[in-house]
């Protein structure tokens, strides 16, 4: 009996702790106090408090000096760079191919991936002209639907799968002030019929456009989407069949390289940390 509560009791500690690097990890590079962290968490401060002392301890998380704030640490960083790079095999195969777009097209490639409910920046190369996107830099996330490898990746996805995410991301999206669901399936009805997702109407960030298309094994199955974000006279339409084709040929050429029976790359989002619904 005293054997099980221990576990019990460690079971809570390890999940109290995820907690918390989950919280610093969500707050972007601020820095939190005691008390953001607790209410965060729903912990109380001395539990809280008592987390993340043990996590100061692992040097997953530091407190400046003189400072009543928390961040994680950069033994953090340095461990989390460590496994990614052991899962990086479809970064791999596809940096070549974003290096050659963005050096083609003098704009910024991007290279997404499903996790769980949302779309993932798993790379990124930067263009000569400044443009800003809804997941930012590498590791960024964005709901499934949102954005333009948002919609594509979401499009090509079975049907059953894909309401399952519709039904949980609707909400979300509305809270965002986004979209509501008849403008996701608008959009998503477009994606399948143009192939391609292009950014239409109202813009987060003015005088930028995107695009995203598939990228998908022999089997046909999605597991990337490479997008493309660049300054709106950038993509006329008389560029816009140039630009399309590009993207489409590179990602051909990246999905006849990935093996359909390779989880590592068939689910690329079950090798970037734990999957399921994110707030």
């Amino acid at each position: 009996m005293a054997k099980v509560e221990k576990e019990d009791s460690a079971q809570g500690l390890l999940a109290r702790a995820f907690s918390v690097l989950r919280v610093l990890a969500d707050a972007n590079g601020e820095r939190l106090r005691l008390t953001d962290i607790a209410a965060r968490t729903n912990q109380a401060p001395a539990t809280a408090h008592r987390v993340l002392q043990a996590l100061i301890q692992e040097d997953m998380v530091e407190q400046p000096a003189q400072a009543k704030t928390y961040q994680l640490s950069v033994g953090f960083f340095a461990m989390a760079a460590s496994a990614g790079n052991r899962h990086s095999t479809l970064r791999d195969i596809c940096r070549p191919a974003l290096l050659r777009l963005s050096g083609m097209l003098n704009d910024t490639i991007f290279l997404l991936v499903r996790h769980g409910f949302d779309a993932v920046c798993l790379d990124r190369i930067d263009g000569p002209f400044p443009v800003r996107s809804y997941t930012g830099d590498i590791g960024g996330k964005v709901p499934l639907g949102l954005g333009q490898a948002g919609l594509i990746l979401l499009a090509r996805l079975h049907e059953a799968e894909r309401e399952e995410i519709i039904r949980f991301n609707i909400p979300r999206l509305r809270d965002l002030g986004f979209m509501d669901e008849i403008t996701v399936r608008v959009r998503l009805k477009e994606c399948l019929d143009l192939g391609y997702a292009l950014s239409t109407g109202p813009a987060l960030y003015p005088g930028t456009i995107g695009l995203a298309v598939p990228v998908t094994d022999r089997s046909g199955s999605v597991v990337a989407a490479i997008s493309l974000a660049a300054p709106s006279e950038r993509v006329s339409p008389e560029r816009l069949p140039m630009i399309v084709e590009l993207l489409k040929k590179e990602a051909a050429q990246i999905g006849s390289q990935i093996n359909p029976f390779d989880p590592a790359l068939r689910r690329p989002n079950n090798f970037l940390g734990q999957g399921g619904r994110s707030a």
